[in-house]
């Protein structure tokens, strides 16, 4: 009986760090490398990424939320450092222009095809 206590144990501590890496890796890949331009702490190598991954792997582990992960990093070096920023007023800007500018070209277009000839 002890033998499938043992077994049992040792499956659920397999599962659990599936599930850690599995959440850390997703952290990972939106914060974004202050050492490394353009790239995730996920995809490098630097010191810093390692630094980061090691610290998220330590505060999933000890039952941190994301967002209170997310919230640290940000107190610590700011807004840039996520690759996908919440939408605020701070940010309205990055997240409307697209649009507006979206808007402003299929206006064009159809102001262009619609002109007489």
């Amino acid at each position: 009986m002890r033998f499938f206590f043992v077994i049992y144990l040792l499956l659920l501590s397999f599962s659990n760090a599936d599930e850690v890496d599995t959440r850390a890796n997703a952290i990972s890949k939106n914060i974004r490398c202050l050492v490394c331009d353009g790239q995730s702490v996920y995809e490098s190598n630097s010191d810093f990424a390692r630094d980061i991954k090691n610290y998220v792997k330590k505060e999933i582990m000890n039952n941190k939320s994301d967002k209170e992960i997310y919230d640290f990093l940000i107190s610590k070096y700011g807004q840039s450092i996520i690759f996908n920023p919440p939408f605020s007023i701070k940010n309205i800007m990055l997240w409307l222009t697209p649009a507006i500018f979206f808007l402003l070209g299929a206006y064009i277009i159809f102001r262009r095809l619609g002109a007489p000839k």
